[in-house]
């Protein structure tokens, strides 16, 4: 898979030199590293999922791989292991395996007949501190060649369209997060507190050798209007609605599946739940191949006013303020390496395109939060709903 990655890559980039860089691990708490998670396109290329690696590309030389080594001590060795060449040969297919001390005046060399060196170069407007090797190496790179360019958007245009392979992974993922759900429904009115849905599905995940794709969201009533609640520490009682936004990671493709459950739902809570699986269903229904983006998103907002209008949360359609109060974020992204995974800013739907669509609404004054999330594959005739088989009742 990574091989043909690659080889599609240097097709897109006409022969170019690609040089890609894995994230550095992180400090933690004290002298401990924080969980490590890998830069998507990095791994995407080389199915490497170890910190500080370096991957060169040579379009020019049929996409002649090269890997670099990070340099480790003696004492990260001991204490954190080092993997093979071997290992790293026979995982991404690469040609050979360099050292840490050799990638510069490699580098060097290929200047000589190289003035472009394409990387990733990507400026994501969070409020959290990025990862710094990949501006490191924009920084090496337009030390020594005449010009360091971005090629994210054509490795996202990639990563868009999955491959057969990368489905079948999709859905290992989506059928094991699936089963989770069934079986904490199942459990649901045995629950005390937050903490331990949480707990029941990271022992259903790790018994399967996965693990959660993303921090697992699990809201009891008013936690569930702050979209990304992750503490998962209040008490639940049976007139709780619960809303649960959890997904496998299984072969590096992830889930993302959210329900809202509740034992005793008052006929409020249940108008609102049935809004939402409404508006999902209409949602899902405008998906297919060719289908414009914008057409979609402006199709959802009239889903979704028509459903605020109907509880009574919103009396005029124009009022934009009010629809984003009680719906604040958007109705799908794509999925696959990463959770949000690019789509590659498409005008139109693509077959082999994953995405997600969840509708929500949020009622901060009512404690009511609920929100429906599948994964749909976009096909050559339609759409199909990977995790449609999970049921959507409250």
């Amino acid at each position: 898979m990574h091989t043909e990655n690659r080889q599609r890559l240097v097709e897109a980039c006409e022969g170019a030199l690609i040089i890609l860089t894995a994230y550095d691990a992180l400090q933690g708490s004290g002298d401990m590293a924080a969980p490590f998670t890998q830069e998507a396109s990095f791994w995407w290329a080389t199915g490497i999922d170890a910190p500080g690696w370096k991957v060169i590309i040579e379009g020019a030389r049929g996409g002649r791989t090269t890997l670099v080594r990070p340099a480790l001590s003696r004492v990260q060795e001991i204490f954190d292991g080092t993997v093979s060449d071997e290992a790293v040969l026979a995982v991404s297919g690469a040609s050979r395996v360099i050292y840490a001390k050799d990638f510069e005046p490699y580098l060097r060399q290929l200047a000589r007949t190289h003035g472009v060196a394409r990387t990733i170069d990507v400026k994501y407007p969070y409020e959290f501190a990025p990862n710094p090797a990949p501006a490191e190496l924009v920084g090496l790179l337009s030390r020594i060649f005449s010009s360091a360019q971005d090629c994210s958007q054509k490795i996202y245009e990639l990563r868009a369209i999955k491959s057969p392979d990368e489905i079948r992974r999709m859905q290992a993922s989506i059928d094991l997060s699936i089963n989770a759900f069934s079986t904490i429904r199942e459990r649901f009115a045995s629950y005390k507190h937050e903490y331990e849905i949480e707990a029941d599905f990271t022992h259903i995940f790790r018994r399967k050798n996965a693990i959660h794709a993303y921090e697992p969201i699990v809201a009891a009533d008013g936690n569930a209007c702050t979209m990304h609640y992750v503490a998962n520490r209040e008490k639940t009682t049976t007139k709780s609605m619960v809303l649960i936004d959890i997904g496998a990671r299984i072969d590096g493709f992830c889930a993302d599946i959210t329900r809202t459950y509740c034992e005793r739902p008052t006929k409020r809570q249940m108008a609102v739940h049935a809004a939402v699986v409404e508006a999902q269903r209409r949602s899902i229904e405008l998906l297919g191949p060719d289908v414009s983006i914008g057409d979609y998103f402006h199709g959802v907002d009239e889903i979704m006013k028509d459903a605020l209008q109907d509880l009574n949360l919103l009396k005029d359609r124009s009022d934009e303020e009010t629809y984003r109060k009680y719906f604040p974020h958007s109705i799908s992204h794509g999925l696959g390496i990463d959770p949000h995974d690019p789509l590659g800013r498409p005008r139109y739907f693509r077959p082999g395109m994953v995405l997600t669509v969840e509708p929500g609404i949020y009622i901060p004054e009512e404690n009511i939060g609920v929100r429906i999330e599948d994964d749909i594959l976009i096909t050559e005739s339609g759409r199909h709903n990977l995790s449609g088989r999970l049921s959507t009742s409250l």
